[in-house]
């Protein structure tokens, strides 16, 4: 199917663009969610930021297009699931056991 664009109306052309961004964002929160299926609430998961070394967390919540990940450290992260791996379900950094973090529900 070959759309003719001169042929358009400028009404015509921004009502495609608006049906365009659309589908781009729902084909983008499709790839995401499938991602988050990869990983459940719980795992242990690693994610490397940009110019920093490895970090490796508890995936404590799904968001619309992100998961929260809470560090061994106690930092929050909201990382795209498709920048995550599994991490190891051993110990931290420091050689102990994991630390098992309570969430508070708000």
């Amino acid at each position: 199917m070959e759309i003719n664009l001169d042929d358009l109306t400028e009404a015509e052309l921004i009502a495609l663009n608006h049906r365009i961004v659309e589908r781009l964002r729902f084909l983008h929160q499709m790839r995401a969610h499938a991602h988050m299926l990869e990983f459940k609430i719980g795992d242990r998961v690693t994610f490397q930021p940009d110019g920093q070394p490895p970090v490796t967390g508890m995936l404590t919540r799904y968001n619309k297009k992100t998961v929260t990940v809470i560090t061994d450290e106690g930092q929050h992260w909201n990382v795209a699931p498709s920048f995550l791996r599994k991490g190891d379900a051993g110990v931290n950094p420091e050689g102990n056991q994991p630390k098992v973090i309570a969430l508070k529900s708000r």
